[in-house]
């Protein structure tokens, strides 16, 4: 048997063993992210506890195409009024990305929010949720939230308990109406990835948000009553 055999055989199995590993992490990253959740996430709305404000976590408005409309942001918004109109919260933080001009999904959410019937002094925008560690840390540190619900899609919302948790919030979490697989297969599979960012961001990496910006107090006022909409960071 020749050495470079040896050598080749060596550096495969070497390759094997490294690829072995980094799927075991995935899972068990994975694991841990959804299994240290479970009992917070409801998805039964008659048993899903009450609290005054809803985080609502952002998407685009529209599909890639420019104008068609995009069923995730849909499924949230549908969702997100309908515990409001149960009476399940009395209040709703908008949190999304507005990082370039022409993409603002805070102000997307509250368009479509108030043409579901929540009135605009119910909600309040988040304009540098760029990301669901940024909404997180901004409900706590600029909005001043211990405790909510946090609305998102299925395969996404152990990932927005998992990363409000580390933050020491007090969070339960209710899916947004379910996306047919055929059209979620992609995001679905991006989130394996995205739950272990999650994990070693929170355990290894201690990553901050981009941006904090000064406290905004949240005004939680009657139905009807006209509120005030915070400035943009």
């Amino acid at each position: 048997m020749s050495l470079s055999f040896l050598k080749r055989r060596s550096f495969w199995c070497l390759l094997s063993a490294l690829a072995l590993l980094f799927a075991a992490f995935v899972a068990g990253a994975n694991y841990w992210v959804i299994h240290s959740t479970r009992a917070a996430i409801f998805t039964d709305l008659s048993v899903l506890p009450k609290n005054d404000v809803a985080l609502v976590l952002g998407t685009a408005r529209y599909n890639s195409d420019g104008h068609s409309p995009n069923p995730f942001f849909l499924g949230r918004m549908n969702t997100a009024a309908r515990l409001y109109r149960e009476g399940k919260v009395r209040h709703l933080l908008v949190s999304g990305d507005n990082g370039h001009v022409g993409y603002d999904e805070s102000t997307w959410m509250r368009d479509a929010l108030m043409e579901r019937g929540v009135p605009r002094s119910a909600i309040t925008l988040d304009y540098a949720g760029f990301r669901t560690l940024d909404s997180m840390a901004r409900a706590k540190n600029v909005f001043g939230l211990q405790r909510f619900t946090i609305v998102t899609d299925d395969f996404h919302i152990s990932r927005a308990v998992f990363l409000a948790r580390s933050y020491g919030l007090d969070v339960v979490g209710f899916p947004s109406e379910r996306v047919a697989y055929w059209w979620s297969k992609k995001v679905r599979t991006r989130e394996l990835a995205s739950r272990t960012v999650a994990f070693l961001e929170i355990y290894l990496l201690h990553t901050m948000p981009r941006y904090y910006g000064p406290p905004v107090k949240i005004d939680i006022v009657a139905a009807g009553a006209e509120g005030r909409v915070p400035a943009r960071p």
